[in-house]
């Protein structure tokens, strides 16, 4: 026999304890889950067989197909059309190149579904381009890492998948659909904050583009987006599977890298498919690492305890929401994202459905909260990489980061308190099941 408050105690003490050792969170993750294996008498053999189970579905055959579509995009030239087509709609305006960020990782991010690409390969151009035309470092980080949370809202997001599995099938297709909207949401809210600090600090205006440019540069760019259509409605329409629309969306990304922009060589491939691997190997070693932990939580009856604790603290389904998002901001800025989907959704969700909101509206507001964490102190990698680009301290940007906090944070409270958001196009289009 044992204590199941020992247990509960062991399992997340030794957990933090791993990570304020810095020790990798996968790592962290089974170490703790097998320690506490071993205090409640279970064969360790049942840590190998829930991390392959964590693994061992179909759906999770989309994650390597879209993370090599993003790859192929982001080598095939992809950048730059969606910069200048970004220039063309906001570019004349005060802090046009601000703007563009914005606008440009909206793009980006239906493309990719990844903050940290978005970062890496929009920021490289980015960061320098506004520093040039007299932006603040510090605010051309900060735009340029903020923005880059839509991309895990504006579908494809890798991250809806490993949500929808975790709660138990729901619809991914009606999950694009959802992060539609709060991804533009998100977007809006930040271009508020743009236009506030440029006209504050007296950035420039852009030059305006002439029709006959501004009809190319759109003509190029409907390609480059041609891949989000067909993956968001082809999904959410039903034509095919979200494994299936990865897998065309790879084939329809080489064919437009190769034979419509001609910037993707042959000899390029290596290195694309090893960054694939290498990421891919990343996410599923910290998705089946997550599982294992879920399940100790579940044969300790953790999700069952924390969702009485939560549900005592009110009987106001509008408070309990609002502490749910405080504890997964919390939880965003110490671990990172596809862990902390897969362990938070069996004990949250039941909790969100309990105030009557839909398991589609909480994986998108679920998200969102941790979008914000991937460009929070300490662990945001978004955050990370544009300080690296940039070659400033943390301590900088994030001092310049808060307008942008302020700016997410109420479109999270929109996402959270106004259904509308994220349910009417799943709604509408039929997406529900």
């Amino acid at each position: 026999m044992f204590d199941a408050n020992t247990a509960i105690a062991l399992l997340f003490g030794t957990f933090f304890l791993f990570i304020i050792c810095r020790l990798p969170i996968t790592f962290a993750l089974a170490g703790s889950t097998a320690i506490t294996m071993l205090y409640v008498h279970v064969p360790l053999m049942s840590l190998v067989q829930q991390m392959s189970k964590a693994i061992n579905s179909f759906s999770l055959m989309a994650i390597p197909f879209f993370i090599l579509a993003g790859e192929i995009m982001c080598a095939g030239g992809i950048s730059d059309r969606l910069l200048a087509f970004a220039n063309v709609l906001v570019g004349r305006f005060r802090g046009g190149l601000s703007h563009v960020n914005i606008l440009a990782s909206m793009f980006f991010g239906g493309i990719s579904g990844s903050a940290v690409a978005d970062v890496s390969s929009l920021g490289s151009v980015e960061i320098p381009m506004m520093k040039k035309a007299g932006y603040s470092g510090e605010f051309s980080t900060a735009v340029t890492v903020a923005s880059a949370c839509q991309g895990v809202l504006v579908p494809p997001s890798h991250n809806m998948i490993i949500y929808s599995l975790a709660a138990g099938g729901v619809s991914v297709g009606a999950l694009f659909l959802a992060g539609f909207i709060p991804g533009i949401l998100l977007g809006c809210c930040l271009l508020v904050v743009s236009v506030y600090m440029s006209v504050k600090h007296h950035y420039p205006k852009g030059s305006a583009v002439g029709l006959r440019e501004a009809l190319r540069t759109t003509k190029d760019a409907f390609f480059a987006l041609g891949t989000a259509f067909i993956i968001l409605f082809g999904t959410a329409l039903g034509f095919f599977t979200a494994t299936e629309s990865a897998a065309i969306a790879c084939v329809y990304a080489f064919l437009v890298s190769v034979f419509i922009y001609r910037e993707l060589k042959m000899n390029m491939m290596p290195r694309i498919l090893m960054n694939t691997v290498k990421t891919l190997a990343m996410v599923f070693s910290l998705i089946a690492a997550a599982g294992a932990f879920g399940w100790m939580m579940a044969f300790l009856k953790v999700p069952a305890i924390i969702t009485h604790g939560v549900l005592s603290i009110s009987d106001n389904p509008l408070v309990i929401l609002f502490a749910m998002n405080i504890l997964l901001l919390f939880l965003g800025a110490v671990m990172d994202m596809a862990p902390l989907i897969v362990i938070m959704t069996p004990i949250l969700l039941p909790v969100a459905t309990a105030c009557g909101m839909s398991p589609v509206q909480f994986g998108v507001m679920l998200i969102y909260n941790l979008a914000i964490g991937l460009c929070t102190p300490p662990v945001g990698s978004a955050l990370f990489v544009g300080c690296g680009i940039a070659k400033l301290p943390m301590e900088r940007v994030g001092k310049a980061m808060i307008p942008m906090y302020a700016a997410m944070f109420i479109g999270l409270m929109l996402v959270t308190f106004v259904p509308q958001f994220s349910m009417t196009l799943p709604t509408m289009l039929g997406a529900l099941k």
